[in-house]
């Protein structure tokens, strides 16, 4: 049930043709949208247009980001798209294992769940109890715009744009809480989509700090996020080696690569480049 989620582009649900180009967008995945880009009195047609286009030959994921749960929206959303068998829902607003088992119960067949898991106060405070809980968990994304709203904050930013204390904790959460569960942690959106050079620095941090994909708003954001995105060539040339190593060497705690010490994490972090980069996974043991 695992897709590769690098890229995931946001497309508006009552714009079927934003739908059609963002196909050749080169996001791995696309995210229609039933909740914030489409008006209350847009919501019908908006069902219709994403489920008349989800019943189309598929050439890339598809996800439905639905209402949420309690807000008597998300039935009638459900409703309409699951009988054209998305590849996965986006959830909104979850609040942990309790939205996540909820959403589970009304599913069947294999379709993926990716929670936006930090936008209510309570869900911070259940960003570790997503693991075990069902298959379908695909990753665990946040935001940076419910959660201020929700607690009256003027902003999530400081002046250069960089995060406020409170947020930059919650995207940790949702890092840790993501790896806990064993799923891909996906980096939030960048809303300035006019500045890819700001977008190339925000990508290349979340890649250094351990996620694994992230969503757009955009297709001019699609390319640069690929690429950050995807392990280079020299990484992945040296994680083959820290396997094969390891591989030479069974049993062994510890070894000796170019001069340094590399031992169980790096053999771990080697296997889950190499699986970023669409590698099988080649074990010794």
């Amino acid at each position: 049930m695992t897709h590769r989620l690098r890229s995931l582009l946001f497309v508006p649900g009552d714009r079927p043709d934003r739908m059609e180009k963002a196909l050749a967008s080169g996001a791995d995945a696309l995210i229609l949208d039933l909740e914030d880009a489409v008006a209350p009195d847009a919501k019908p047609a908006a069902r219709e247009a994403v489920a008349a286009f989800l019943r189309k030959a598929r050439t890339i994921s598809l996800y439905v980001r639905i209402n949420p749960l309690d807000g008597g929206l998300a039935e009638d959303d459900l409703a309409a798209v699951l009988p054209a068998r998305p590849d996965g829902i986006v959830l909104p607003k979850a609040e942990g294992a309790a939205s996540l088992r909820e959403l589970d119960a009304r599913l069947d067949g294999a379709i993926a769940i990716l929670p936006i898991a930090t936008e209510t106060p309570a869900a911070i405070f259940a960003l570790g109890s997503y693991g075990g809980v069902t298959p379908r968990l695909a990753g665990l994304t946040w935001g940076a715009e419910d959660l201020p709203a929700a607690i009256g904050a003027a902003t999530s930013r400081e002046a250069d744009g960089s995060y406020t204390p409170p947020y930059q904790l919650a995207r940790s959460l949702t890092l840790f809480g993501a790896h806990a569960a064993g799923v891909a942690a996906i980096e939030t959106v960048y809303p300035d989509f006019r500045d890819l050079d700001g977008l190339a620095a925000y990508a290349k941090r979340g890649a250094r700090d351990g996620f694994a994909g992230m969503m757009a708003i955009h297709p001019a954001q699609v390319a640069v996020i690929n690429a950050t995105f995807t392990p280079g060539a020299d990484d992945v040339a040296h994680a083959r080696r820290v396997v094969a190593l390891f591989a030479a060497n069974p049993g062994a705690g510890a070894l000796s690569l170019d001069g340094k010490m590399i031992d169980a994490p790096h053999l771990k972090a080697a296997r889950a480049l190499l699986a970023r980069a669409g590698e099988p996974d080649v074990r010794a043991d």
